[in-house]
């Protein structure tokens, strides 16, 4: 728990605390951790693996709203609300999260000001992440949304001067819903930038040949 960003800078009493009202949550690839409409009991602490955000259509269609990382946690606006969840949380791959109850954070957060500071920092953060998608959909092409998602996965990627590489970290089907794209048109937006030689695809793996040429061309 402590290495977890939203506790690192607790002392022991502090985490030992906050361990009374946690459950570790151990998912296999595919489980459903909660469905859209479960009440919000708590937040949740990703510690390894992949999970998806996302809720469906009337018509059976998946719209995922966020992959969350290692490190990341999900479920405290609905728990300071009160309200269900609004989206269903499933694995993408073996992940073992942790749940922090709700009755153990307000607890925390009465004693120590510095937890309430960060999570209003976290929530203030996503809030931010989703203006930003508003701003893609409505605002952006689906390839300027697709250059401007590899440009920010870099960090996680390998740069060689101008070049690039980087693996997807999701499956292609993934990142499409994640950007509001169909499979096809993603599919010919690969396409289009392999031809025009700003990326190679190599199954997951990226090749970026020049970040320049690449961030030129989201704009062009």
């Amino acid at each position: 728990m402590k290495n977890a960003a939203l506790f690192n800078e607790l002392g022991a009493n502090e985490i030992a605390r906050i361990a009374k009202g946690t459950r570790e949550v151990r998912c296999a690839q595919g489980e459903t951790i909660f469905h859209r409409g479960d009440p919000c009991t708590g937040f949740h602490i990703l510690i390894f693996g992949q999970v998806k955000l996302s809720f469906t259509s009337p018509q059976g269609g998946e719209k995922i709203v966020e992959v969350v990382q290692q490190g990341q946690s999900f479920g405290e606006a609905m728990m300071f609300l009160d309200k269900p969840y609004v989206v269903s949380a499933q694995a993408l791959n073996s992940s073992l999260l942790l749940h922090v109850s709700t009755s153990t954070v307000f607890g925390e957060m009465d004693r120590d000001h510095g937890i309430r500071s960060k999570m209003l920092s976290s929530l203030a953060l996503r809030t931010h992440h989703l203006m930003q998608d508003v701003e893609g959909y409505t605002l952006l092409t689906g390839k300027q949304r697709f250059i401007g998602y590899l440009l920010d996965q870099l960090e996680n990627g390998e740069l060689d001067g101008e070049a690039a590489s980087l693996d997807l970290s999701v499956k292609k089907c993934v990142i499409a819903s994640r950007l509001n794209l169909t499979q096809e048109y993603f599919s010919r937006i690969l396409r289009e930038l392999n031809d025009l030689d700003l990326i190679r695809v190599e199954g997951r793996h990226l090749k970026i040949p020049s970040l320049e040429r690449l961030s030129k061309h989201q704009f062009e």
